[in-house]
């Protein structure tokens, strides 16, 4: 079975090679906006349609099983919802934002398996977790946003890089704030009819 990651996020390649999973890179060019206001339906239209993009554009040549790997991660805080910021301007907002308060993080994941046979199917889910910051002064975020490139992470942070000096605690899934729900590949490839069993290289 050909796995495919349609993802350029390091951070998402890492997680998936870590269980021991081999995989291929087809980045989705798919429209990343969506009228929704809903954190967790969000991340989850958006996780699919990453994937379906990709699916379309193998679908016709596809010569074996193969199962795209698609998501995506927001943070939500008293109603507003943090994708990535457009420019530093914007990051030092967010961090701002987040400074001193608890706030959720969601993460869709969608499991699209193209048959041999030509046939499409999907699964999704999300995941949520809980992010704690503590209260960052000037001249802590002057800091933080000179030591991390902020403008591919959604919420201006990653939880495994500077910011994890001013994170208090988390609640949930590591992973999912990392931007891959790991925990839902396994019963995800069930309602495909696969088992996680398949998805590990054995090499």
């Amino acid at each position: 079975m050909r796995i495919i990651l349609a993802s350029k996020s390091p951070r998402r390649k890492e997680i998936l090679s870590s269980l021991g999973i081999k995989f291929d890179i087809i980045v989705s060019e798919a429209d990343e906006s969506s009228s929704s206001h809903d954190p967790a339906e969000l991340v989850s239209i958006l996780s699919e349609r990453k994937g379906m993009a990709v699916a379309e554009k193998l679908k016709s040549t596809a010569n074996e099983d193969t199962l795209i790997i698609s998501s995506d991660t927001v943070v939500a805080l008293d109603g507003a919802i943090f994708g990535k910021p457009s420019d530093t301007e914007e990051a030092e907002s967010m961090i701002r934002e987040l400074s001193g308060k608890a706030h959720s993080v969601f993460s869709g994941i969608s499991l699209i398996l193209i048959s041999k046979d030509k046939t499409v199917k999907s699964a999704t889910d999300f995941e949520k977790t809980v992010v704690t910051f503590k209260k960052m002064t000037d001249k802590d975020i002057s800091l933080y946003l000179s030591l991390e490139n902020v403008l591919d992470k959604a919420g201006a942070y990653a939880i495994q890089g500077a910011a994890s000096l001013w994170i208090d605690g988390i609640k949930g899934n590591y992973f999912n704030v990392v931007g891959l729900p790991v925990n839902k590949i396994a019963p995800l490839a069930e309602k495909l009819g696969l088992r996680i069993e398949d998805l590990i290289s054995k090499e």
